[in-house]
């Protein structure tokens, strides 16, 4: 495999290119880092093969153990459920893996009072309901309501865990995942190829019991017992790494003046007339905070809408 070097400055340069490339608002911040992979490895070739879908079909996420151990009603789910007071008062960032950690456990401990669908929707989103809708100055709750509920599949309500991976396949890989790898990739000219999304390889996925995905402590099961013999040690036994770039840094930093005198400009914002300017400034007062939580998160959100509706508003 090749390796090559990348710098915070070299991710951060790409910010106002992957936002004026994108033609619609879309918010995962890690699409930076998948336009970067993509321009050096057009260098070596045409058309690469990515690993996506192998997360949602055979158990992958950090989300996808922690349904698995809330089902089980295990003992350690009890342990954080009750902490929830400790975990709600301690500092919250992804920027450390302290922070990281009580972050976590407080998501982990306010799903264990849901449902199987309310839940998986608290986990696969930034903010809670109620914290969107206070951003918004006009919002219809019934038309909200009725969205989320065609969104959300019955197959959460099942006890068969394929129904989380189902919901998955349908939302965040469809959604998320496989357009910002297509948006990044064409940017690119670079063609990339999923196998393991070939509809065989689905199909067969989804007739496999949780056991042979998901157990204690071990997430794609079979991938990991396919594949073993054939990667190398230090690529088999290195830990899940996302694709997360460093925007508590920037927004805290060579961003921060871009941010308040552009997009999330008051005047701007009142004269808009879409947002709550009050909700906006305590966002921005929590992003600089001991304790900035997703913050960093729902700004990049505002950035990248920000700009889409400027680019073709106003």
């Amino acid at each position: 495999h090749t390796v090559f070097e990348l710098k915070n400055d070299d991710l951060y340069h790409q910010l106002h290119q992957v936002l004026e490339y994108t033609d619609e608002p879309f918010a995962d911040s890690s699409g930076l880092a998948v336009n970067i992979l993509s321009m050096y490895t057009r260098k070596k070739s045409t058309v690469a093969l990515s690993g996506d879908g192998a997360d949602e079909i055979f158990s992958g996420y950090n989300k996808h153990m922690a349904e698995f151990l809330v089902r089980e009603n295990s003992f350690k789910s009890k342990l954080v459920s009750a902490g929830r007071p400790l975990w709600k008062v301690l500092p919250k960032s992804r920027n450390s893996k302290i922070g990281n950690l009580n972050r976590q456990l407080l998501r982990y401990a306010d799903g264990l009072k849901k449902g199987n669908s309310e839940r998986y929707w608290d986990w696969a989103g930034i903010l809670k309901d109620q914290q969107a809708a206070d951003f918004i100055k006009k919002v219809n709750p019934i038309q909200f309501k009725e969205d989320k509920k065609n969104i959300l599949s019955p197959s959460l309500s099942c006890s068969d865990f394929n129904g989380v991976l189902f919901q998955d396949v349908n939302q965040v890989l469809v959604s998320d995942m496989l357009t910002k790898v297509d948006l990044n990739s064409m940017n690119n000219s670079l063609e990339v190829r999923v196998p393991f999304l070939d509809h065989n390889v689905v199909e067969f996925a989804f007739q496999i019991p949780e056991e042979f995905k998901i157990q204690k402590g071990i997430k794609k099961k079979i991938l990991q017992e396919t594949f073993k013999n054939d990667l190398p040690e230090e690529l088999f036994k290195r830990p899940k790494h996302g694709f997360e770039v460093p925007l508590l840094k920037w927004f805290r930093g060579d961003f921060e003046n871009e941010i308040k005198s552009n997009y999330l400009n008051k005047d701007f914002i009142i004269e808009q007339n879409l947002f709550n300017w009050q909700n906006i400034s305590d966002l921005i007062k929590k992003l600089h905070s001991k304790n900035p939580e997703d913050s960093a998160a729902s700004i990049w959100a505002f950035i990248v809408f920000q700009h889409w509706w400027k680019k073709w508003y106003c």
